[in-house]
């Protein structure tokens, strides 16, 4: 590992094999950052193109933890699917951070409201959504997940129906449910959340740009 103190590696593994999905995640990090870290974005080698249920999430793990057993030179390593696929491995196999999309993006919200909601995507990912906010400890904080008819690969493909969808979600979830900051509950929802903020008139947490500044932290 180098011992330049003044940089900081950190590697953001996209959860699934979707190259467009890895440059846009690659994208939204790039944003994010410090001037003195640099990012490096990757997809498994094998794997599902997306994660839509517990059976893609256990194919795609193996290919996540190569990344970072492979992994030499990053001081930190991103997990860049909303869900934290194998975060309690990769945790076992590293002794440098490992942050979590999903946790990062709950953790800030938790710092900007009281309640906040989870925007996602298809309705069959609830059960692994609500798993992943009990396991955070943020269930009493959360006002709602809600889902939509959105696959994953919706969100890369057609910018233009996601934002108008997750803007009629997200206004479901303010007036329905209180919520008072959204967490974009997909990383192939980034670079979206500047666009909702105006739409939504609250705080809206794009998910890889929250773990690159946790990461960051942890490093630092």
């Amino acid at each position: 590992m180098t011992t330049d103190s003044s940089l900081c590696r950190i590697k953001v593994i996209n959860g699934n094999t979707c190259q467009p999905m890895t440059v846009n995640i690659d994208t939204a990090a790039q944003a994010a950052k410090f001037p003195h870290t640099e990012i490096v974005t990757v997809q498994p080698r094998t794997g599902p193109a997306s994660i839509e249920s517990f059976y893609d999430e256990y194919l795609a793990i193996p290919g996540v933890l190569e990344q970072i057993l492979l992994d030499e030179t990053s001081h930190a390593f991103i997990l860049a699917c909303w869900g934290d696929p194998g975060i309690e491995a990769a945790r076992e196999v590293t002794a440098r951070p490992v942050v979590g999309i999903a946790e990062a993006s709950m953790y800030v919200a938790n710092m900007l409201a009281a309640k906040w909601s989870v925007v996602t995507t298809l309705h069959r990912v609830r059960d692994m959504v609500e798993k992943t906010v009990q396991k955070t400890g943020f269930t009493h904080r959360c006002a709602s997940i809600r889902t939509t008819s959105l696959a994953v690969l919706d969100t890369e493909n057609d910018r233009q129906a996601t934002l108008e969808t997750l803007t009629e979600t997200s206004k479901l979830a303010i007036k329905q449910d209180g919520a008072e900051a959204i967490c974009l509950g997909c990383a192939g929802m980034s670079g979206l959340e500047q666009q909702l903020e105006v739409r939504l008139g609250v705080p809206v947490v794009d998910a890889v740009a929250a773990a690159v500044k946790m990461a960051e932290s942890l490093v630092g």
